[in-house]
């Protein structure tokens, strides 16, 4: 283990004992020998926040331990799948505060990214951030042109810093699961590498700046959802460069109610938005938090959406991305043996997963849900009620699907908060149901048969060739069927099994026989008789364990 991890674990664990989590430091059992030292602390026994919960106790200590420790837990809050509720709610809370750096920083910074001065990139250039956040930081400028934009420009030395805190979770994690029965359910090594992923996406503006370019060529001449242009000739790796907008932030109410803006039917948008975005498009801006969404309304009776921050963007496996809208109809028919179907049919339990079982557990979670009026429903629960009955069913959720729950979780909070009595159902329905009809079309089946007749020709001209092979090999008697089966596997290794103790016991006999003989013939020295005996009694007795 590197010097820096050690000192950074020895940080972590003072920081979780001053926090009141002895718990978690007695599951690690590296230091155990030094433990005594930290208890030595007096903030161990005098800051201690026993009154909070254990869920708020976690997230000071995260807090306290910096951005990488905030954002991963903001990442773990959404694997609500795996964290029990106090843990995940109080995660939820966690705010990326850090305080901005210096503009003259930023400023050398872009001129070390573009190679020369900033007068001779931009008009002009704010060195006051507008805004700060524990990857970048952003600013405002001009360009020659004169057009005002927003320049958002990665902290020095942030790569540096995530690779060494994302090494310690890893160590954390591998500590965690091979001390924890509990943490090893939790999964802690994927949690960490999903975050890993994620992270180091942030940190390549380019590829920030392609998920803003397609959001904005999905919604051109939307009246719902404006995305601001990028400015391309001007974007880096850690540089990326963007039309600024003008919007009131959506959690301002009061401007909003002030200006006259159609309230129901913003919050109504924004939920037509995400199911668009996500069953007609296939790609989903993914961190929709209040900061990153404004409103436009130089026309209050028709308020458009803004978004801003790209860096998380999601999208679905098409056969996922059915049978999500297939489980969603299903559900809200009450039709619980569909749902049950639709989850074997889909690969996300396991084939052998017996239907009546699956529609009993789901008419457990769901029934007393729909008892409930429809605009308390939330999509974002039930679809997290799916995943916990399909986790006892063996399904291995992917991460992509986490990420939908997340952020359908914050369009849920968002449009409800606008509008508390929005009916979330009764605005997605109409979506839903148009874009299953279309797939089932005739003509959008003839257009997915276009999209796949390239590949489809590839394999009819592969086929000749493979044909003519096979059938030579059977001519040959070279032709070997492989059936892979874990009852037959299993059947092969106890052969393999019976067959070594068999083994095993020859050869143990023969060398036992071999020591009696010689003891038999009263050969002198005895000791290689006695000592041939006693290695193939051993022999026998380790052949039949």
């Amino acid at each position: 283990m590197r010097l820096r991890v050690l000192v950074r674990l020895i940080q972590i664990q003072r920081v979780l004992l001053k926090h009141g989590l002895d718990d978690l430091v007695r599951a690690t059992h590296l230091y155990r020998p030094m433990r005594f030292l930290f208890y030595l602390s007096p903030d161990v026994w005098f800051e201690r926040r026993r009154k909070a919960s254990r869920g708020e106790r976690l997230r000071l200590a995260l807090e306290e331990l910096g951005p990488i420790f905030v954002k991963f837990g903001q990442a773990v809050s959404t694997r609500r799948d795996l964290l029990p509720p106090d843990i995940a709610d109080e995660l939820a809370k966690l705010q990326d505060r850090v305080p901005p750096f210096p503009g003259s920083i930023a400023r050398e910074s872009l001129e070390r990214t573009y190679g020369r001065p900033l007068s001779e990139v931009f008009a002009s250039f704010d060195e006051t951030p507008l805004a700060a956040a524990s990857i970048a930081q952003v600013h405002v400028a001009r360009l020659p042109d004169g057009k005002e934009v927003i320049v958002k420009v990665l902290r020095p030395g942030m790569r540096e810093v995530i690779e060494r805190d994302i090494e310690v979770l890893y160590t954390l994690a591998e500590l965690a699961e091979r001390y924890s029965a509990e943490a090893r359910r939790l999964r802690p090594r994927e949690v960490v590498a999903e975050y890993e992923k994620t992270v180091l996406d942030e940190l390549d503006l380019l590829r920030e700046a392609a998920n803003a370019s397609q959001l904005r060529r999905n919604f051109e001449g939307s009246t719902q959802l404006y995305v601001p242009e990028v400015y391309w000739d001007w974007c880096r790796v850690d540089v990326m460069v963007m039309e600024r907008i003008h919007g009131v932030p959506i959690s301002d109410m009061a401007r909003l109610r002030a200006a006259g803006v159609d309230i129901p039917k913003l919050a109504r948008n924004g939920v037509e938005i995400f199911f668009t975005q996500v069953f007609r498009h296939n790609f989903f801006h993914a961190d929709m938090h209040p900061g990153n969404i404004f409103v436009l309304i130089d026309d209050p009776a028709n308020p458009r959406y803004a978004a801003v921050d790209f860096g998380i963007v999601g999208t679905l496996d098409p056969r996922d991305q059915h049978y999500l809208a297939q489980n969603f109809l299903a559900v809200f028919d009450r039709d619980y043996r569909r749902v049950a179907t639709l989850h074997v049919e889909s690969g996300w339990v396991p084939p052998n997963t017996r239907v009546d079982e699956m529609e009993s557990a789901v008419r457990t979670v769901c029934e007393p849900i729909f008892d409930r009026p429809l605009k308390d429903i939330s999509f974002g629960h039930l679809l997290l009620r799916l995943f916990e009955i399909s986790r006892r069913f063996d399904m291995v959720i992917q991460p992509q699907l986490i990420l939908l729950q997340k952020t359908l979780l914050n369009v849920e909070g968002l449009g409800r908060e606008l509008y508390p009595d929005l009916d979330i159902w009764s605005t997605a329905s109409p979506i839903l149901r148009e874009w299953m009809r279309e797939r089932a079309s005739a003509r959008g089946v003839l257009r997915s048969l276009r999209a796949q007749l390239p590949e489809v020709m590839d394999a009819i001209r592969a086929l000749p060739p493979i044909v003519k092979s096979a059938v030579q090999r059977a001519q040959d008697g070279r032709l070997r069927l492989t059936v892979e089966s874990p009852e037959i596997e299993s059947l092969k290794a106890t052969i393999r099994e019976t067959n070594r103790r068999r083994d095993g016991v020859i050869a143990g006999s023969a060398v036992l026989l071999g020591g009696l003989v010689w003891l038999a013939v009263d050969h002198n020295p005895a000791w290689p008789g006695w000592v041939l005996a006693a290695i193939g009694t051993l022999i026998i007795l380790l052949g039949r364990r």
